[in-house]
């Protein structure tokens, strides 16, 4: 069977530099960090008291106040990303073959503030018996953006959601790559969304010692590689990809952003929440993704790594690095762009899946910021070029996008230059 080709022809996210991709690339190219302090809930008591939040972000621009009132903050993110990744397409609906359209997006958990907002309303009037909003349920689950995405645009194909931590949508965008390719759809909408930045998110992360403490700097507190790393900070919002099989494309006469080539998946198989230290997963996930594409390690430009800013994760994935791609490793850019977006839990690979399509369009890479000098981890090879704190234009041809989830999941994506 001869597999298709699939591209990717529409763009679209909502983050905490910016509600659309334009300022979010723009302020990324800048090194703009997206931390600030929480203004979601009153977060004085908490350990971290600073996020990188969606601001100015406005539901009712998107959807009725009606309709406001039936989503939960992850899939109005998930909805307005959708909304422009379409629009950029120039998908004409009146001619999608909407059985062989399909939706895979993904949260890593989900409408957790409509699960607070419900659960509190019972204890603070238990008396009252267990009143619940009909809505509760579809709001809070993580697979309702893909299904609202589905009804929005009448697409019948494929449609579900994938949970799988921090990996959920790469995950995602992998499964949509391989629907496309093996003939089981024309397009997908993929990618991620995520709102946690709540009570029970940040006291939950906070108890697990996961989190950076750094109130005093919110803005420098995520700085991946460097020696004074002291935990992730977390962010919100969406990122969304249409992927698309190529004659579909170019039948259509699409802009072509890139090419998706391979991807990969593996586990630790080690810890709840540690990445192995030997970076044994991580190593794995990225030669699976190399042999998926069937590219040597040499054919990749640019790395976007899941760099969280954590002691352990950073080390073991510099590691791996360097064991899957050897010398080849020190021609490579490397960069963490959750530096300046945080880290948005189960939307984090769609965005920095868009962010590697990106660097190939525009022939430049963001980079990791908050790097000082003197603080080089010296178990890290400081020879590696992690891109510290400046952009660097150079011709990107192919980019990997890792990311790795609690539980030991793993999963990395290749995309790459397009050409017939």
């Amino acid at each position: 069977m001869e597999l298709k080709r699939v591209v990717v022809t529409g763009l679209g996210a909502i983050t905490p530099l910016g509600n659309d991709v334009a300022s979010t690339w723009d302020a990324l190219l800048k090194g703009v960090s997206g931390a600030g302090p929480i203004t979601l809930f009153d977060a004085s008591e908490f350990k971290t008291q600073f996020a990188c939040e969606v601001k100015n972000f406005d539901p009712l621009k998107y959807f009725s106040a009606k309709e406001v009132r039936k989503l939960d903050r992850y899939t109005q993110f998930a909805l307005a990303a959708t909304q422009e990744s379409m629009a950029d397409s120039g998908l004409d609906l009146e001619k999608v073959n909407k059985d062989r359209a399909g939706v895979i997006f993904s949260a890593g958990i989900g409408g957790i503030s409509t699960f607070e907002q419900e659960v509190g309303n019972y204890a603070v009037a238990p008396e009252k018996g267990p009143r619940f909003s009909p809505f509760f349920i579809p709001k809070m689950i993580a697979d309702i953006a893909a299904g609202q995405i589905s009804m929005v645009y009448g697409f019948r194909g494929p449609n579900f959601g994938i949970v799988s931590a921090c990996a959920s949508s790469t995950h995602a965008l992998i499964d949509a790559y391989n629907y496309i390719r093996l003939g089981k759809a024309d397009l997908i909408v993929s990618g991620g969304a995520e709102a946690a930045i709540t009570v029970s998110g940040v006291g939950g992360f906070n108890a697990m010692h996961a989190l950076s403490t750094r109130n005093d700097s919110p803005e420098t507190a995520s700085r991946p590689f460097s020696a004074s790393r002291d935990g992730f900070v977390m962010g919100e919002g969406s990122a969304c990809l249409i992927l698309e099989e190529l004659e579909h494309a170019l039948a259509r006469g699409a802009k072509i952003y890139a090419e998706v080539v391979g991807g990969g998946m593996s586990a630790d198989a080690y810890h709840l929440t540690a990445t192995h230290p030997e970076g044994l997963g991580a190593k794995l996930v990225m030669q699976n993704a190399l042999d998926d594409a069937h590219m040597a390690p040499e054919e990749i430009d640019y790395i976007n790594v899941h760099g969280t800013s954590t002691p352990v994760g950073d080390k073991s994935e510099a590691k791996a690095i360097l064991e899957v791609f050897g010398d080849h490793a020190y021609n490579l850019n490397i960069s963490s762009t959750k530096s300046m977006t945080g880290h948005l839990l189960g939307a984090t690979g769609a965005l920095e899946a868009l962010i590697c399509v990106k660097t190939i369009d525009e022939s430049i890479v963001p980079p990791t910021i908050n790097h000082a000098e003197g603080d080089d981890d010296p178990e890290i090879d400081s020879k590696l070029n992690f891109t510290f704190n400046h952009a660097q234009k150079r011709e990107v041809n192919a980019a990997l996008s890792n990311t790795f989830g609690f539980g030991g999941h793993n999963a990395s994506i290749i995309v790459k230059k397009f050409t017939k």
